[in-house]
């Protein structure tokens, strides 16, 4: 059975820092492409960041050069290390898994954590 649990949200002010983590278990952590995304209420939920066994991570234009996506394939952890944030990152920040590729859609991934929330003020 694959369990995702996220963690480390949080409120900060802008230009504040916080770091994601999801933990996984279950499944052959090693096979499954990860991926972090985010839905606020007024948006549809988008991919921020991805990374899969091989090859380097990927980023949505809003977050590159201020969030560092890496993966921990002993631990089974994902992070998210988000720098420099700002007012528009607030959301509800989701950690997802794949099998093997990296999709750019929500429904690419068949598996999900309960979410953490991040709240960035002005």
């Amino acid at each position: 059975q694959v369990q995702l649990v996220e963690s480390g949200g949080g409120s900060v002010q802008a230009g504040g820092s916080l770091r994601l983590s999801c933990a996984a278990s279950g499944y052959t952590y090693v096979r499954y492409c990860m991926a972090w995304f985010r839905q606020s209420p007024d948006k549809e939920r988008e991919r921020v960041a991805a990374m899969g066994s091989v090859g380097g991570p990927s980023y949505a234009d809003s977050v590159k050069g201020r969030f560092t996506i890496s993966r921990d394939n002993t631990k089974k952890i994902l992070y998210l290390e988000m720098n420099s944030l700002k007012p528009e990152d607030t959301a509800m920040y989701y950690c997802a898994a794949a099998l093997y590729t990296c999709g750019l859609s929500s429904s690419a991934y068949p598996y999900w954590g309960q979410g953490t929330q991040v709240t960035v003020s002005s």
